[in-house]
């Protein structure tokens, strides 16, 4: 079977079986205490902690689960099951089947659907399960391909504490051919021959801060097979990276390379890396993550980076991983959409990031090569090597091949145990995040949801509802009353109030009596689960208990102006598109009633004139006067129906979308105007980078755009009085002015130059002395230079002193002490070494620098040390 038909075949079996299939989330995580989603259970969270609840007739739910694990990064490649980027094929139940169901659906579809032949399975238990070694007995398993084993490889915890259970794991015997060749060999064994395909964890206690194991009420399965191991398995091969998908992606990197897979163990190890972490970048950059230097957008880069540098040691010059990303894209682009619609943003990224990394490497190279330039053996430090591994993205085979050139070797031992330790760093990371994923989960709000109901949200339509209090909460706590002078939370069951999401900030208004008595003033909203809307208020005057009839009402002219600059992203996100390219991608916004901020994917600064196209093309929509829409439809809809999804952004089975006249169609659920002419106009008021391949778009619209652009003329006119011109003259009158600035300004600095030459010149006739070889040394104080003026000082000197001569100079600049010293070629040849001076010296001022024989500086943090340095210079050099 190939990788698509035991995906499909898995999902539908569990269908089968009264399961509901659901998309793969996203490879970011909704819990904020999670880097990636590394399992497929991450995002059925609430379910197990029975917190929500599945709807009927789906007794549990299935999926194909993209994954991201990198705790291993540095043992991908070495072998085929080690992978970043994999599938994970999951079934779970959150209190409706246990084992004997799981147990005897897992073997079904073993032997039933993929057709694995029983004498070749294995199984393991935990070592205190009786009972599920028992059903095992009973569905046909002989004892002696049943193991028991510990709490370490059996049995999973969320943590110290929290939900946890025995698992049973499934394995299939691959032959003794690939094995270890020992007699005991078992599942468990660290060789290949037995391949663990299945997990099945039955969570069925909650462990106590004493120790003791409390079942759970409701008792859950959590599986996951792995589809590249099960495709390996059913294609007869014993790695991954020899199954149809990943074999595809090794022979772009043999095309590319012009190597042969199999010809060679360090070339097959590139060819997997490159084909591994293609898949990761590919994927993670679909679902909305860039590289960076910090988060998940590092873990992006790393990867990237790793995959480059593999692809450079096997002769590819150039960038090269888009033919990765083409490759990918075509044979997975069908399950999973995203990686179609942002393939210009993936590719862009990908060469964008490839170029950037072309001066990292310039970079490793020269801090090697300093290294290798201060050794004074013939053995580089493991230490040196590890910051190149992980700063500079160097193998360390790259390393050891660049030593070699130096006849030095590398302290292999020591960069080792430092790639143990990140590892375990790495490992216990993920550790935490699997328990801050269960620890650190608030339910109470979805408890509040389960026990009130969802609110009905008007405010699409209305801008007062009347409703009624269905629960009030002060200082997180539920209460019976609110009175004046308190602060808390009211929920009610109809509010035109919009909590703030999608980038758009919540209303604000009051929460009134119908008499009026009692009065709320609402300085927030927010939605902390899906249907729960919570208004944040400070109650004025009178009391709000639960029941009581109340009226919701907005600030409306607040939401008017909200309304249209939420519309204006809309337009300036499509106007982008259309004059900067296809790549464009939102990837955030902020929509306030005075401004908008609209974060985008882009490669570089936009220049004034494509601004001020953007600006006109953005306004010429505007007053076109389209008409504004929406409607709801399914998610699969909208895609075939190409409206645009955010970048990133993750969305239900139903979906709502805004539709500017055919001119931009977009999955929004926030507040909108009727008719793009209700805008007025926008002004952009600044663009700027965010970070890497971001950019950012700041604007204002209706009334704010007009006291922009009120502003602007208000400092014209200012402008033009103190230049005396009329206002449409300033522009000429200000470019005389700086013209006869810079005349002055040049005029000025050579008079300065030939003023410290000639200080100069009489410097050096007093204060010269001869150096031990004979040739003349200028040693010498001048405070407030800088770097530059330094230099300067020093070619005015070797002019007046002649072709062989040398200087050390010192200055305090400002509380910053800087050292410079410097030689012509005849005075180096004469044995002068500015490098070993700026060595010995920078010690007195608490600094450190460096430099070649011929010129060398160093900077320090003590000043009070310049008139020691300088004494040190003379003892070497007089």
């Amino acid at each position: 079977m190939t990788t698509a038909e035991i995906r499909e075949r898995y999902l539908r079996y569990f269908e089968s079986k009264g399961c509901k299939r659901m998309p793969s989330s996203s490879l970011i995580p909704d819990d904020p205490s999670l880097l990636l989603t590394s399992a497929g259970m991450v995002q059925f969270k609430p379910y197990f902690l029975q917190q929500k609840h599945l709807e009927a007739p789906y007794i549990g739910t299935t999926t194909a689960q993209k994954c991201v694990r990198t705790n291993d990064i540095d043992l991908i490649g070495t072998d085929g099951r080690h992978l970043s980027f994999f599938e994970m094929l999951g079934n779970f139940s959150f209190g409706a089947y246990f084992k004997e169901e799981m147990c005897a659906w897992a073997l079904d579809f073993s032997l039933n659907e993929l057709g694995l032949p029983k004498e070749k399975l294995y199984f393991t238990v935990y070592e205190d399960d009786d009972e599920t070694i028992e059903i095992w007995k009973n569905l046909g398993i002989e004892a002696s391909h049943i193991s028991k084993m510990g709490e370490e490889d059996n049995f999973w915890r969320a943590g110290p504490t929290g939900p946890c259970g025995p698992c049973s794991e499934l394995y299939y015997d691959q032959g003794p051919e690939v094995g270890c060749g020992r007699p005991d060999c078992a599942p468990g064994c660290e060789c290949d021959r037995f391949l663990e395909y299945w997990n099945c964890v039955f969570t069925q206690y909650d462990a106590q801060e004493d120790g003791t194991l409390k079942p759970l009420p409701k008792k859950n399965i959590d599986t996951g097979m792995g589809l590249e191991r099960m495709a390996a398995i059913l294609q007869s091969v014993s790695s991954n990276f020899d199954t149809d998908v990943l074999r595809g992606l090794v022979a772009v990197g043999e095309r590319l390379s012009g190597r042969s897979y199999g010809a060679s163990d360090a070339d097959d190890r590139a060819l997997r890396v490159m084909a591994d972490h293609s898949r990761s970048m590919t994927f993670m950059i679909a679902d909305g993550i860039l590289p960076s230097n910090e988060g998940r957008g590092y873990v992006l880069r790393r990867l990237l980076r790793r995959a480059v540098m593999k692809g450079h040691l096997l002769g590819i010059e150039g960038a090269f991983l888009g033919s990765f990303v083409d490759e990918i894209i075509q044979v997975m682009g069908s399950e999973y959409a995203e990686l179609v619609e942002n393939r210009d943003l993936i590719k862009r990224v990908v060469a964008s990031e490839e170029e950037r990394f072309g001066s990292t490497l310039r970079q490793g190279r020269a801090y090697l090569q300093e290294a290798l330039d201060g050794l004074s053996g013939g053995l580089l430090s493991g230490e040196v090597a590890f910051t190149l591994h992980d700063t500079y993205g160097f193998p360390l085979e790259v390393t050891q091949e660049i030593c070699a050139e130096s006849g030095i070797e590398v302290d292999v031992e020591q960069f080792n145990h430092l790639m143990d330790e990140q590892r375990s760093r790495a490992r216990r990371a993920t550790q935490d995040d699997a328990e801050a994923a269960w620890s650190t989960y608030d339910g109470s709000m979805a408890a509040l949801l389960e026990q009130v109901g969802a609110t009905v949200f008007t405010g699409y339509d209305e801008n007062k509802s009347a409703g009624h209090v269905r629960a009030l909460l002060r200082d997180g706590e539920s209460v019976c009353t609110l009175s004046a002078g308190e602060a808390g939370c009211v929920v009610l069951d109809r509010s035109p109030f919009y909590a703030e999401m999608g980038g758009q900030v919540a209303d604000t208004g009051t929460i009134t009596s119908p008499d009026g008595a009692s009065c709320a003033r609402v300085t927030d909203v927010k939605a902390p689960e899906s249907g729960l809307i919570v208004h944040y208020v400070q109650v004025e005057q009178g009391s709000f208990t639960i029941d009581d009839e109340v009226i919701g009402s907005i600030d409306v002219a607040r939401r008017e102006r909200i309304r249209r600059n939420h519309t204006a992203t809309h337009i300036l996100h499509k106007v982008l598109s259309e004059v900067l390219g296809n790549h464009v991608k939102q990837a955030g916004s902020y929509v306030a009633p005075n401004r908008l901020r609209f974060d985008f994917t882009h490669f570089e600064a936009i220049d004034r004139a494509t601004l001020d196209e953007i600006e006109n093309v953005a306004n010429r929509v505007i007053m076109e006067a389209h008409p504004v829409h929406t409607y709801e439809t399914t998610l699969d809809e909208a895609r075939e129906q190409g409206v645009t999804a955010l970048f990133g952004e993750k969305y239900g089975e139903v979906v709502r979308v805004v539709d500017i006249d055919g001119f931009s169609r977009e999955l929004c659920g926030g507040t909108h105007v009727r008719n793009t002419s209700e805008i007025g106009f926008v002004k952009i008021v600044s663009e700027q980078s965010t970070g890497a391949n971001m950019r950012r778009i700041e604007a204002v619209t209706s009334f704010d755009a007009l006291a922009y652009t009120d502003r602007m003329r208000d400092e014209l006119r200012q402008t033009a009085a103190v230049f005396g011109v009329p206002l449409f003259d300033v522009n000429e009158r200000a470019a005389i002015a700086t013209e006869q600035l810079k005349t002055l300004q040049a005029q000025a600095k050579r008079a300065k130059k030939i003023a410290v030459a000639s200080d100069i010149r009489t410097l050096v006739d007093k204060a010269i002395s001869t150096s031990r070889a004979g040739y003349p040394v200028l040693i010498y104080r001048l405070d407030g230079m800088d770097a530059g003026s330094l230099r300067n000082t020093w070619d005015i000197a070797r002019a007046h002193l002649g072709e062989t001569c040398a200087v050390v100079l010192a200055s305090d600049n400002e509380g910053k002490p800087l050292i410079m010293a410097a030689g012509t070629d005849a005075a180096v040849a004469a044995g002068f070494d500015a490098g070993a001076i700026i060595k010995e010296v920078a010690g007195a001022i608490s600094g450190g620098g460096g430099g070649k024989p011929s010129m060398a500086q160093a900077g320090g943090k003590d000043p009070a040390g310049l008139d020691e340095a300088l004494d040190i210079a003379r003892r070497m050099l007089l």
